[in-house]
């Protein structure tokens, strides 16, 4: 069966790499993006001119519409949903948890949380054998800020981290016997412009490896949990951050 892949937030960063990384291994992928229009036309190019097949369609995945408009695009141009990446988030504003405006809580959450389970949710219509699918699998981009919690700078980033694990550990079992793979990859401090120049600077230090993670080096960790080589793994964290736990 051929393989087709959705990757949320798919223009930059994990997501460029992710997509790329898949469509070098036969996927056709969408490359999902929010606005940056001619970044997602440059990985779809690339993709493109590499001999594989991608197309960009613009959706904001918090919000219901776009994301059924996104996979009804797919199912029209790419054909039978296999995987789904939900990459796409944000770090909200960094600040302290008693700084934080009610507006600002429900937009991450709406983006890290809610985005990430109705595109979860449309997947497994697609995938699952319960639904007349052929089965597929899911990874969940998490974070090993669920893990330290972001004192001072990214609690709330933190929290939606944790959110998304507990519904990826949920979800799997829930899917499990339907032919659907659920697994979190939970990356490190990566060199992507979300975190900031001189934030990686100053974290790089803390790791055991001496330097934070390129974007392949987590792309690989998720292609290798849609690859049939991880057939058996559901419910799984892989953590990719260079020994820091």
């Amino acid at each position: 069966m051929s393989k087709v892949t959705i990757v949320t937030g798919g223009s930059r960063g994990i997501g460029a790499a992710t997509a790329k990384l898949l469509a070098s291994h036969g996927h056709a992928v969408c490359v999902n993006y929010l606005s940056n229009a001619d970044a997602a036309s440059k990985v779809v190019s690339e993709i493109e001119a590499a001999g594989g097949r991608a197309l960009a369609v613009q959706a904001d995945t918090s919000v219901e519409a776009d994301v059924m408009r996104m996979f009804e695009t797919v199912d029209k141009e790419l054909g039978t949903l296999t995987g789904l990446v939900n990459n796409a988030g944000t770090n909200g504003r960094r600040t302290r948890v008693d700084d934080l405006r009610p507006d600002e809580i429900c937009e991450l959450l709406d983006i890290n949380v809610l985005g990430c389970i109705i595109c979860a949710r449309e997947a497994v219509k697609r995938m699952s054998t319960a639904h007349g699918g052929k089965g597929g699998a899911i990874v969940n981009v998490s974070s090993g800020s669920a893990n330290i919690g972001n004192p001072g700078i990214g609690v709330l980033y933190a929290t939606s981290k944790g959110a998304l694990n507990s519904f990826s550990i949920g979800l799997a079992q829930e899917v499990a016997a339907e032919g659907v793979r659920v697994n979190i990859v939970a990356p490190g401090m990566t060199q992507t412009d979300m975190p900031g120049a001189d934030r990686i600077a100053a974290q790089a230090s803390k790791i055991p490896m001496g330097r934070v993670a390129e974007p392949i080096e987590v792309a690989e960790a998720i292609y290798f949990l849609l690859s049939d080589n991880a057939s058996y793994i559901a419910g799984a964290n892989i953590r990719v951050g260079g020994g820091r736990l």
